[in-house]
């Protein structure tokens, strides 16, 4: 087995963290603290080729793999979750389109992402629908050569700042089966009907665009139909081992972040006349901080590089998106910990990592959600 990266992912990995270290360190404090979306930093990082790095490179995108989006993420993570989450997220909804959209529907949609001229979003989760994907009630007729949609859409990513939305929505309500009777649609957000609601007051990601969405008779052409109707809720589950792996990669880059901090702030803090990380219990806290953090890495670089594969890894991509949002949660708190007082004010990058890394164990499902998909394949396929 060769864990080596290859010297381009290297180079990947040195030029997304320079760039931010040099962009991003400098001013996620003003975006964390005014709520505010970083459109001059999505412009560099579209000049960089950060924005869509997962979209193939004949619609302008640089046809990354999921272990090379897991690097990314990473290390933008590793700084700041709120742009970080901005800078990954111009994208989100693209998956569909990439998977089973049209050569038209992809050059109309794709290529403006890939610019940075254009920001899309998925909207899946509704006010009264989290985890039950299948209970989705935000309903699309078809009238003509136009679908109609009307209902809510919550907590969307980009909600009041993107140019267009891949919606889920009940397009058959008369469908046998609980998992059938949906379809994906994109929505323009200039559309007559639709409006978005900017949700503030959040716990973390602050910078990171988060809305409600209200269909009211918003009509689009039957084109903007992606992928076959009524089969989207299976359609949908296929790309969950690929997100899910990119939200383990950033719980992995919060905890890097959280380490690095702690690591920093212990060898400078001094007490009893001698820096704090001197002291056996400090150097304790760092030890399983690195340990954890290194091997919730090697679970999500798997996972990420067995979706590369074309594998199955429901039950692998699960283990990582838990366990490394854990090990996110437990590093932000020891950095805190370790930074005491200080940690407690946004003085410290610590005190937004502590706020910031409980996210990861909510969106792109749960926790216990996670451990309900490890278990329903652990003991319907085995354990290995």
């Amino acid at each position: 087995m060769d864990f080596e990266l290859t010297d381009e992912q290297k180079q990947l990995r040195e030029e997304v963290r320079r760039f931010a270290e040099n962009e991003i360190a400098p001013v996620a404090e003003e975006y964390d603290v005014e709520e505010k979306y970083p459109h001059e930093i999505i412009e560099k990082a579209a000049d960089m080729g950060l924005l869509g790095p997962h979209i193939p490179i004949e619609y302008g995108g640089a046809g990354y793999g999921s272990l090379e989006v897991a690097m990314i993420v990473e290390e933008l993570f590793a700084v700041d979750a709120g742009i970080g989450l901005s800078l990954i997220s111009t994208s989100f909804g693209c998956e569909a389109i990439i998977a089973f959209g049209t050569d038209e529907q992809k050059e109309r949609f794709l290529e403006p992402v890939a610019a940075g001229e254009a920001i899309t979003g998925a909207a899946i989760s509704e006010p009264d629908t989290g985890s039950d994907v299948s209970s989705v009630s935000t309903r699309a007729e078809k009238d003509g050569d136009e679908w109609v949609l009307n209902g809510n859409k919550m907590w969307i990513t980009n909600g009041s700042v993107g140019d267009y939305f891949v919606v889920l929505a009940e397009t058959n309500p008369d469908a046998e089966g609980r998992y059938n009777g949906f379809s994906q649609i994109v929505v323009e957000s200039d559309r007559d009907g639709f409006e978005a609601e900017k949700i503030t007051g959040k716990l973390g990601i602050r910078a990171s665009d988060t809305a409600e969405l209200i269909f009211d008779d918003v009509r689009v052409p039957e084109e903007n139909l992606i992928g076959t109707r009524d089969a989207a809720f299976m359609q949908q589950m296929q790309f969950f081992d690929e997100t899910r792996t990119a939200v383990a990669a950033q719980g992995v880059g919060i905890a890097k972040g959280a380490l690095e901090a702690a690591s920093e702030y212990a060898q400078d803090r001094e007490q009893f006349g001698r820096p704090i990380s001197d002291f056996q219990a400090i150097q304790h806290k760092l030890a399983d901080m690195a340990t954890e953090t290194e091997a919730a890495r090697n679970l999500t670089y798997k996972a990420a590089w067995k979706v590369d594969q074309g594998e199955d890894i429901t039950q692998l991509a699960s283990m990582a998106k838990e366990f490394a949002s854990r090990v996110a949660v437990d590093a932000a708190n020891e950095a805190v910990q370790i930074h005491g007082g200080a940690g407690f004010v946004n003085d410290f990058p610590v005190e937004r990592f502590y706020r910031d890394a409980k996210i990861t164990q909510i969106y792109e499902g749960t926790t216990e959600i996670q451990k309900n998909i490890i278990a329903r394949e652990l003991l319907g396929k085995g354990a290995f």
